[in-house]
């Protein structure tokens, strides 16, 4: 007797799609390095969308359609150009997530000091103190099983995220209408929009705001999901886009008018705009609820990416090329060693930091940038993956195609892998909003994080085992 027919896949919407993308990237938590570059603000995001968030989600998508494997990125690269590449890739994932759980465990730290203290936002070991505590925390309710992680995330995203995001924009319009001082010029003039492209440490602050339009590729994976794929999952993406400048834009633009250029701190400058708004309005009671909902927020990230790269890595284990030990599940099915790993790591880096380094905002846009350095040399390699393939393998089947044959892959992808390579050089310039004294040790900093970032993973491939290697 034949079985019953399987059911149709549920097809998701492109509102959906567009909800479920934004829960990934949309976050309040870098408002403030926008609010840095004042009105410019508008020109790097609209940039950021059309050269690198668009490329990076149109490839992924053809990507995650035709290869739908567990281990996104790793597969995708592995079976373009072999084990090797495909560790690497894998790696800056996961390694890039390590050093950006740091910036945004920071922000959690400069939001939780306006319940306690607002002085402790400037203090590095109640920094410190934060990370070790919200991280390893969340480790060990990641440990508990997808189902707690999935309601840690849900609950928080939408507390710590929508809430402040929404209020600080409503602040803002209000502040404006009843003309009260602006602290920074809001004229539309071609000066006061575009950035001077003579002077690189101006556009330095550019490698962070790329930053915040990455992530894309997670949500590539329901590009199967959608109903017509070729021509609604563009659109959501597009969609997705202008949400993600228009709450960026338009909240960074709320922290910027009340609190002056020289005085925004990267992570804590969201409370400070707070602060300053409820003391106009006669409303300063709110701000510690308002610490404690916007570092729920972030906290809801963190466990969102704690299990996201460490499930890729996890393949890298069952593939043998990083030792058994690290494959390890516990009864929830959750790769228990890699997450003690991870969290000991993110430990280490957080206290290296910002013991070594004095200035908090020095520190923090230091590990952003090697956060996204490490980034972007992953989707160059997802690029690059993505042109070898349609010549490779052009006869598996693909839900969602780039556009225009294999001229319209070269032109997305060289356009993503342009603007990765543009951004890296530019990560190596400290940023003239930030006044820093020191640029050697600025860069020296970064290049030495990432070279040996990039050098473990080719140490550990070439002292694999055979033995690490699993019979069928």
């Amino acid at each position: 007797m034949e079985g019953k027919p399987k059911p149709a896949l549920r097809k998701i919407s492109i509102f959906n799609l567009v909800m479920i993308s934004a829960a990934f990237i949309v976050s309040v938590r870098n408002l403030p390095m926008l609010a840095e570059t004042g009105m410019k603000m508008i020109f790097f995001s609209v940039i950021a969308v059309l050269t690198f968030l668009i490329p990076t989600a149109l490839v992924s998508a053809e990507l995650a359609t035709g290869w739908p494997k567990q281990g996104g990125v790793y597969a995708w690269v592995r079976e373009a150009f072999g084990d090797r590449w495909g560790f690497l890739a894998i790696w800056l994932q996961w390694i890039q997530m390590v050093f950006g759980m740091v910036t945004v465990l920071s922000f959690v730290a400069g939001s939780l000091a306006y319940v306690i203290n607002p002085a402790l936002a400037t203090n590095k070991w109640f920094i410190i103190a934060v990370i070790l505590v919200i991280y390893w925390s969340a480790t060990l309710f990641n440990m508990r099983g997808m189902k707690t992680s999935s309601l840690i995330s849900t609950v928080c995203v939408n507390a710590g995220v929508f809430i402040p995001g929404a209020l600080i924009i409503i602040l803002g319009i209000v502040y404006l209408l009843k003309g009260s001082p602006v602290q920074f010029d809001m004229s539309l003039t071609l000066n006061n929009l575009v950035p001077k492209f003579k002077d690189i440490n101006s556009i330095a602050l550019m490698t962070g705001i790329v930053f915040i339009f990455s992530g894309i590729e997670a949500s590539s994976a329901h590009a199967n999901e959608v109903e017509n794929p070729q021509r609604n999952f563009p659109k959501a993406i597009l969609l997705t886009g202008l949400i993600l400048v228009g709450i960026n834009v338009i909240g960074a633009m709320s922290v910027a008018i009340v609190v002056p250029q020289n005085q925004i701190s990267l992570a804590s400058g969201l409370m400070e705009a707070f602060k300053h708004f409820f003391s106009q309005f006669n409303m300063k009671w709110l701000l510690p609820v308002m610490a404690i909902v916007t570092g729920l927020g972030a906290v809801g990230q963190v466990s969102t990416w704690i299990l996201g790269p460490v499930k890729g890595l996890l393949s890298t284990a069952q593939n043998g090329d990083i030792p058994p030990l690290f494959s390890k599940l516990n009864k929830n099915k959750i790769p228990t060693t890699l997450l003690i790993l991870q969290a000991s790591l993110v430990s280490i880096i957080g206290i290296l930091f910002f013991v070594a380094v004095p200035n908090i905002n020095t520190a923090f846009i230091m590990v952003l940038n090697v956060t996204m350095i490490l980034y972007l040399i992953m989707y160059i390699l997802m690029f690059i993956s993505a042109i070898k393939l349609r010549y490779s393998e052009p006869e598996v089947e693909r839900a969602y195609k780039v556009p225009g044959g294999n001229p319209g892959m070269w032109l997305v992808a060289i356009v993503g892998i342009l603007t990765s390579l543009l951004t890296i050089f530019v990560g190596f310039f400290p940023p003239a909003q930030l006044h820093i004294k020191n640029p050697t040790t600025y860069r020296l900093f970064i290049s030495l994080s990432t070279i040996i970032m990039l050098t473990i993973p080719f140490i550990i491939y070439a002292l694999r085992k055979p033995s690490w290697q699993k019979n069928d």
